[in-house]
């Protein structure tokens, strides 16, 4: 990796200077080391660093001034605020002044090297994205996936019709999406779209809902309503879980649908009216027809052209762009930074079912964009819910491993590396084997070694008398 043009590091602690400044160094990444906020803030009139880390407590001006400073003059440039105080206020303190990420002391110097790293990299991503503004709107539809590509063509294919389509899809598939996008490329594009959920009307207020009611028409009718179909005359009616309507509201559907007119609840002049209907649901219509739940008439009306919306484990490749373009609105609705995946956990979330489709994907980047402690997006960042049994446990003996080493530092061993080491491999070796059974070129293979190399850890590690085959 080439040098960074430059890490300022702010502490009043000398040791701690030297130490970071060592430790960059070594890491091949330029810094300069201040003992002030307040040199860093003159140094800023003329030079720009790729990031900034600093102390939270120092006399004069704070970390956090500085962070005010730098977020004022240079609000490009990730701040990483150290502190001593690790404690729920400090961080929030920090996050609220817009920290790039949070590090608390005592701290190993590869975790800041490679903090620092991360932030540098999602500091060039966000310039870059600035740099190119021809991102996806938050109404355009995302898909490279084949499955999608067919949804394209459907839809380029309707474009010039105002047929009526039926919409076949999980739930969080992006049937309304789906529906909008035929509106916006329908002949009824400067027309009305009004959309309806079968399933969030109550039955009663259904009919009322879609065909309006004259005053007086029912108790609590205190004046005329205009329903749906009315205010989508000339333009499009999205009914979304259609399978949900109740069988006497089917039958009012249909008359509309095959003379297209109605009366309002109440009424005794019919109302003529010109709507296109796309309708959606999740259910399978053939079932609820010979369950007798759904009208065969009113099934044949509506399937005139049927879309079926693939799930999002049939789109996997989609995947990486929705989770960009979630991001990208959940950011500037919510005010927050703008995140993005680190590349294990976009190939980690490629592999996971989502039941919840497209909607699911779309509330844990909101989740993340909230939750999460840093830019980058870290597997451990990541909702339990979404943390597999396998994903736990390869995370788990990590955790053990740093839990063990923590303990024998308190007790003041030192040394580790040379207890640790040689089980560590004793353990790693056993583990090859059992899977070779006991073929040594085949275990070589698996640790990423020669087989002479395997052949001396053994006898190095005195494993010998297992394996001397």
């Amino acid at each position: 990796m080439g040098k960074l043009d430059s890490v300022w590091v702010v502490d009043d602690d000398e040791s701690i200077r030297w130490v970071l400044e060592k430790g960059f160094s070594e890491n091949n990444i330029s810094v300069l080391v201040f003992k002030s906020a307040h040199e860093v803030i003159k140094k800023l009139e003329s030079e720009n660093p790729d990031v900034i880390l600093t102390d939270i407590k120092m006399p004069g001006t704070s970390g956090i001034d500085l962070l005010d400073q730098v977020k004022s003059l240079r609000p490009e440039i990730p701040v990483i605020v150290m502190t001593a105080h690790s404690d729920l206020d400090s961080a929030v303190e920090s996050y609220e002044h817009g920290a790039w990420e949070y590090l608390p002391k005592p701290f190993d110097i590869d975790e800041a090297v490679k903090m620092v790293r991360r932030a540098t990299i999602s500091n060039t991503e966000e310039t870059n994205k600035n740099k190119n503004k021809e991102e996806a709107s938050p109404s355009e539809i995302i898909g490279e996936a084949p499955a999608m590509q067919e949804v394209f063509r459907a839809i380029g294919k309707l474009s010039n019709s105002s047929s009526t389509v039926l919409l076949i899809g999980q739930s969080g598939t992006g049937k309304e999406l789906v529906a909008k996008a035929l509106f916006e490329h329908s002949p009824r594009k400067n027309k009305p779209f009004v959309a309806l959920n079968m399933a969030d009307i109550p039955k009663d207020l259904l009919e009322a809902e879609l065909f309006g009611h004259e005053r007086g028409a029912f108790t609590g009718a205190d004046e005329k309503r205009i329903g749906r179909f009315e205010q989508a005359n000339g333009g499009t009616l999205f009914l979304d879980e259609i399978g949900d309507m109740q069988l006497e509201t089917q039958t009012r559907l249909l008359r509309v649908l095959s003379n297209g007119e109605f009366y309002r609840i109440g009424g005794r002049e019919p109302i003529k009216v010109d709507v296109r209907i796309i309708t959606a649901t999740h259910q399978k219509l053939e079932e609820l027809v010979r369950e007798g739940t759904f009208r065969e008439d009113l099934f044949h009306r509506l399937n005139v052209i049927k879309l079926t919306l693939p799930n999002l484990d049939e789109r996997r490749e989609d995947i990486p762009a929705l989770a960009k373009h979630f991001f990208k609105i959940a950011s500037a609705e919510l005010n927050e930074e703008g995140k993005f995946l680190s590349e294990e956990v976009e190939k980690y979330i490629m592999r996971l079912p989502w039941p919840g489709n497209v909607r699911q994907l779309e509330n844990t980047c909101r989740w993340l964009t909230v939750m999460s402690p840093s830019r980058e997006i870290r597997l451990e960042d990541l909702p339990s819910d979404l943390i597999t049994e396998d994903a736990k446990s390869a995370r788990g003996w990590t955790d053990s491993l740093k839990s063990w080493a923590e303990v024998a530092l308190a007790k003041g061993e030192v040394n580790l590396l040379e207890s640790s080491l040689p089980e560590f491999e004793r353990t790693m070796i056993r583990a090859a084997l059992n899977k070779t059974m006991g073929k040594k070129k085949d275990a070589a293979l698996l640790l990423g070694w020669g087989r002479n190399t395997l052949t001396r850890k053994i006898k190095e590690l005195g494993l010998e008398k297992d394996y001397s085959a």
